[in-house]
C-alpha cells in the first residue's frame, strides 16, 4: 500500500467519534480517486475494521449480483463461507451479531452501487441502524461514495436518514504543502515551477499524484501518464463519469467543455448549449458541483457583505480540463501510440489554459493567502471570485479573488501566471479593476499580487502592492 499522505484535520475529527460514547453513522463524499477510502483506511489502522464494497455497475449488474458480493465479503470478513443472500436485512443483522460489542469501524464503500438496483436497500439499512448497529455505543458506520448526488438526494435529504448521520464530510483535493510531499526525498531538490506543472495536470488528487515518478522530470511524467497508450489519465475521464450521476447524458460532458474556457455563468452556458434555462439544466450544474468538478462563486454586495444573486461557474478540477483540451483531442493517435509529445509548452493555448489552472490551485488554498495576508478567519466577512456587470451606473470588473474584512478593507487579488516576469503593465491592469469596483465610501482598498515565476524589479520597487505573494512557496512547505 502506497504511503499516507495529509489528511490531518480529517483524521483528527473522525478519531473525535471513534472517542465518543454512542454510535456514530458517517457519511463521506467527494469525487473518484480524492481517497475516501484510503482515508478511512488509515482512521481504522490498528483497529477492528470490517470493509464492504459495492460491485462496480454494469448495465447487467442486478440487485441480486450486490447482494451476492456483500454476503461473499461478509463471509470471508466473519469466516462463514456460503451465506445465504436473499435479503439485505438478513445481511446486515449477521453482521450487527459480529459486531454488537467493542470499538469498531464498518465502511459500506460505494454505497451508490451496492443500493442503487435495490429500492429497498436504503430502508432496510436504516432500520438494521436503529435496530441493531447503534446498539453497541462504540461502533463507527461509515457510508462512503463518489456518487455524492446519489448520496444528497437518497441519504443526506432522505427523511428516513433525519438526525441519524453524525457527520458529513466531503473529501476534497489536498493542500499544496501536502502535494509536495508526492515528491519524496527529492522535495526539495525540485524546483516549485516543476511541480507546478504536474499540478496543472493533477490538481491535488491524491491518486494521481501517487503516479507521480519523482525520478522523471515533468514533461516525462506527463507524457506518460497522458499521452502514451495505457496511460493512467488517458481514458480516466470515461470512468470517472461513467457511474457518477443519477441519469445517463452527454449534458455533463457538454457543460464542463464549455467551462474549460473559463467561469461562465449559467445563462451563458445555456447559450452556447443552445437551450433555455430551467429547472432541468440547473439539477446538472447542482450534480457536477456535488461531484467536485465545478464550484459555483458567488459575487457579494459589498455593503451588506451578503451574497449576491450574480455567479459563475468554474471549472475548479485540473485533470478535467486537461483532458478536454488536449488529451481528448489527440486520443485517436495516443492509442495509436503515434503521438509525439515535446513539451507542454508545444500544446496549443498552453499559457492561457496554464493560467486556469494555476487560478484553481490558488483558490482551492485559500487558507495559506490568508495567512500570508495576516488575516483572521473570523474578521472575513466575504471572499471570493467577484465580478458585477456593466450597467448604466457601475463599470463591469472581474476580480480573480477578492477579501473583504469586517475592517472595512478589500483586499484585490491579482493571480498571474507567466513563464516571463511579471510587468510594470500589471499596476494598470489592477488599478483599472479597483476603480470599477462599486463599494461604499470609508472603504480601502489593498492590492495583491499573486504570482510563481517572478516578477521585474519595477514592480517590486514602485511599492503598488500591499502584499506580493510568491506563491512558489506554498509548494516548497
Amino acid at each position: 500500500m502506497s504511503q499516507f499522505v495529509g489528511r490531518e484535520k480529517e483524521l483528527n475529527i473522525l478519531n473525535s467519534y471513534y472517542k465518543k460514547r454512542s454510535a456514530s453513522l458517517i457519511v463521506i463524499r467527494g469525487r473518484r480517486r480524492i481517497g475516501k477510502s484510503r482515508l478511512v483506511e488509515e482512521f481504522a489502522k490498528s483497529r477492528i475494521f470490517y470493509s464492504f464494497t459495492g460491485l462496480s455497475p454494469l448495465p447487467e449488474t442486478t440487485a441480486q449480483d450486490q447482494r451476492d458480493e456483500f454476503a461473499n465479503q461478509l463471509g470471508q470478513a466473519i469466516s462463514i463461507p456460503g451465506i445465504k443472500s436473499d435479503d439485505w436485512s438478513t445481511l446486515f443483522l449477521l453482521l450487527a451479531k459480529h459486531t454488537q460489542k467493542g470499538k469498531i469501524v464498518i465502511l459500506f464503500d460505494e454505497i451508490s452501487w451496492m443500493g442503487s438496483n435495490d429500492p429497498n436497500f436504503l430502508g432496510k439499512l436504516k432500520n438494521a441502524w436503529d435496530l441493531h448497529f447503534k446498539k453497541n455505543s462504540n461502533l463507527i458506520l461509515i457510508l462512503c461514495g463518489s456518487a455524492s448526488s446519489w448520496i444528497e438526494k437518497n441519504i443526506l435529504s432522505s427523511t428516513g436518514f433525519v438526525g441519524r448521520i453524525s457527520y458529513t464530510l466531503t473529501l476534497e483535493e489536498l493542500p499544496l504543502k501536502d502535494c509536495a510531499k508526492f515528491w519524496h526525498n527529492s522535495n526539495k531538490n525540485i524546483s516549485p515551477y516543476e511541480k507546478l506543472k504536474v499540478l496543472a495536470v493533477t490538481g491535488g488528487v491524491p491518486k494521481y499524484l501517487e503516479e507521480v515518478n519523482p525520478k522523471l522530470n515533468a514533461e516525462e511524467n506527463i507524457r506518460k501518464l497522458c499521452f502514451i497508450k495505457g496511460g493512467f489519465l488517458v481514458h480516466e475521464f470515461e470512468h470517472i463519469f461513467s457511474t457518477l450521476f443519477l441519469r445517463h447524458s452527454d449534458m455533463y460532458r457538454k457543460i464542463v467543455a464549455i467551462l474549460s474556457s473559463g467561469p461562465k455563468e449559467i445563462r451563458d452556458v445555456c447559450q452556447s448549449l443552445g437551450i433555455q434555462q430551467t429547472g432541468r439544466i440547473s439539477e446538472y450544474f447542482d450534480e457536477l458541483e456535488l461531484a467536485g468538478f465545478i464550484r459555483r462563486d458567488y459575487s457579494w454586495h459589498i455593503k451588506s457583505g451578503l451574497d449576491s444573486k450574480l455567479s459563475k461557474y468554474r471549472l475548479s478540477d485540473n485533470y478535467l480540463r486537461f483532458y478536454l483540451k488536449y488529451i481528448d483531442k489527440y486520443k485517436a493517435k495516443i492509442n495509436r501510440d503515434s503521438f509525439d509529445f515535446k513539451s507542454l509548452t508545444f500544446l496549443p493555448g498552453w499559457d492561457s489554459i496554464m493560467g486556469l489552472q494555476f487560478e484553481n490551485l490558488v483558490l482551492n488554498n485559500r487558507p495559506y493567502l490568508w495567512h500570508m495576508l495576516h488575516i483572521n478567519k473570523t474578521d472575513i466577512i466575504s471572499e471570493n471570485p467577484f465580478f458585477q456587470h456593466k450597467t448604466n451606473r457601475e463599470s463591469g470588473c472581474q476580480i480573480d479573488y477578492m477579501i473583504q474584512t469586517k475592517h472595512n478593507c478589500l483586499y484585490i487579488c491579482e493571480i498571474k501566471f507567466s513563464k516571463n516576469q511579471i510587468g510594470m503593465g500589471v499596476i494598470k491592469e489592477v488599478q483599472d479593476k479597483i476603480e470599477a469596483i462599486s463599494k461604499p465610501k470609508g472603504f480601502s482598498c489593498r492590492a495583491v499580487l499573486i504570482h510563481v515565476n517572478g516578477i521585474s524589479s519595477e514592480v517590486e520597487e514602485s511599492d503598488y502592492f500591499a502584499e506580493i505573494i510568491d506563491f512558489s512557496k506554498a509548494i516548497e512547505r
